[in-house]
């Protein structure tokens, strides 16, 4: 009642409110009625390497759902590293993919196709699953296929290069955790908003940047996005803050007061 103007009233409304829920707009149509809500277990064509290499010439973008370690070691040039493993799949692969394109799935194990598109099917994505990689990352390499690589180094690696270098620190959790204690000079922005906010951060392609998060996963999703928007020398930090603040290194609060370890 203390508003007499529409746009203010909605500014402040939303002020704080956490992101919207992944793929909203596809769980909104589902419980309208507007979309139809499939009750049948859910099916993922396999797709041979050379067959998936033409798909992604034609717009089609890949879901690695490996460790990052394994995406790491070896992964198809473009793909964005979300593991299966997780609780929130689902929710991330609906953040971080742009509404309405398909994609392939890359998975650890084939036989982990059906369970990856019934987690999908949870918010109305797995529509948009072309298929899955066959015979896995290994038969991509066996093809002879282009692949990349992203280096992993520990919490003791970066604080030890923060030390002699211009490497570029971007931690990628929200922000109450970045508050609750981040890298000295590092900068901050939610995986969720990376591919679209990255040009508002100092970063530019010919940095070295290494990416954290809690514990090296949303980073890995970082570095794919990183990669995407012609980044060529990133870096994953396993283990992330929870390992940093386990080695009792240095770190700073919200108002950028010293962490007490």
């Amino acid at each position: 009642m203390q508003f007499d103007d529409r746009e203010a009233f909605i500014a402040f409304m939303n002020e704080g409110q956490p992101s919207r829920p992944a793929n909203v707009l596809n769980i909104v149509a589902i419980n309208q009625g507007k979309q139809p809500l499939s009750m049948r277990l859910p099916h993922v064509q396999p797709r041979q390497p050379e067959e998936v290499a033409r798909m992604i010439e034609q717009g089609v973008l890949i879901v690695d759902a490996r460790s990052p370690a394994e995406f790491g070691s070896a992964h198809i040039p473009g793909a964005i590293n979300i593991q299966l493993a997780s609780p929130e799949f689902e929710q991330r692969v609906g953040w971080v993919l742009p509404e309405g394109r398909d994609f392939i799935l890359v998975l650890a194990d084939e036989h982990l196709a059906r369970r990856a598109v019934h987690n999908l099917a949870f918010i109305g994505l797995e529509r948009r699953v072309a298929g899955f990689l066959d015979g896995c990352m290994e038969a991509w390499l066996d093809a002879g296929l282009p692949y990349r690589s992203v280096p992993q180094i520990t919490v003791r690696q970066l604080y030890e290069r923060l030390q002699h270098n211009n490497l570029k620190v971007l931690d990628v959790r929200e922000r109450s955790e970045w508050e609750e204690g981040h890298i000295a000079g590092a900068q901050q922005m939610s995986y969720k908003q990376l591919r679209t906010g990255l040009e508002s951060l100092d970063l530019s392609p010919q940095d070295q940047v290494a990416v954290i998060c809690a514990g090296g996963y949303r980073s890995s999703t970082a570095t794919g996005i990183l990669l995407q928007h012609g980044f060529e020398n990133v870096l994953n930090v396993t283990g992330g803050m929870t390992a940093w603040r386990a080695a009792k290194l240095p770190m700073l609060d919200g108002q950028g007061n010293v962490c007490a370890i």
